[in-house]
């Protein structure tokens, strides 16, 4: 998911490309509404929220201390939610084999408790531990580039974002996604990320969703319409 190509902490008072396309899409009429109604937030009786909703939450959060550095099956279940599934063999492999125990060494080395606007860039940069997960779980069968970041979302979800073909065709392809985002949220004095945060006061989110989350849910809400004129 990381680019060798060097992203910058500040534009010298310009904004990135990415920073400003997040902030028109965030400030969208009916962001607010979009947020409660993923969440299940005041909808009417009989009206389901989006199974997503349960991403975060589902078995205690995938990030909780005593299962921050292994996959689980509630992980495999949890990214289920988002419409996506680990392969058999692979879930396995995670669960049980060789896979689990490489990728539980690499977790290991990713920060618990560190907001993406607060990492360095070498946490997210090109051969870091987080780079290199994304890589082994990309690699396996069947997998691909989405799966791999919706698992690693699910372990570490103030720190690495969940990125699917909606919210690409939304936001566009930089170099390294991860290094984008994090300049993003760093500019004029962390302007996104503070609204991202007021967002979840606003629409009632619960403070157990990342900011990171917040900026999937309410960019993925107001694209999916258009998801089947996205690439794949």
């Amino acid at each position: 998911m990381a680019s060798s190509t060097e992203v910058p902490d500040v534009s010298d008072g310009v904004l990135s490309p990415l920073s400003g396309r997040l902030r028109v899409l965030l400030g969208a009429e009916g962001v607010v509404d979009d947020l409660r109604r993923h969440f299940g937030i005041g909808l009417p009786p009989g009206q389901a929220p989006f199974t997503g909703s349960r991403f975060e939450h589902l078995a205690g959060g995938g990030d909780r201390w005593e299962v921050a550095d292994r996959f689980t099956a509630e992980d495999l279940v949890a990214v289920q939610t988002l419409s996506v599934t680990v392969p058999a063999p692979v879930a396995l492999d995670i669960l049980e084999g060789p896979l689990g125990a490489r990728l539980s060494h690499l977790l290991h080395a990713i920060p618990k408790d560190t907001d993406m606007v607060d990492a360095g860039a070498e946490v997210v940069a090109d051969g870091s531990p987080a780079d290199q997960a994304w890589h082994l779980l990309r690699d396996q069968s069947d997998v691909g580039w989405v799966i791999a970041g919706k698992l690693l979302a699910r372990k570490r979800p103030r720190l690495l974002p969940v990125y699917d073909r909606v919210v690409r065709c939304a936001v566009g392809r930089p170099p390294s996604f991860w290094l984008a985002l994090r300049t993003a949220l760093r500019e004029d004095d962390a302007a996104l990320h503070r609204q991202l945060l007021e967002l979840r006061e606003v629409a009632g989110v619960p403070g157990t969703v990342s900011a990171l989350r917040v900026c999937d849910v309410a960019v993925w809400m107001g694209h999916r319409a258009q998801e089947h004129a996205c690439p794949r």
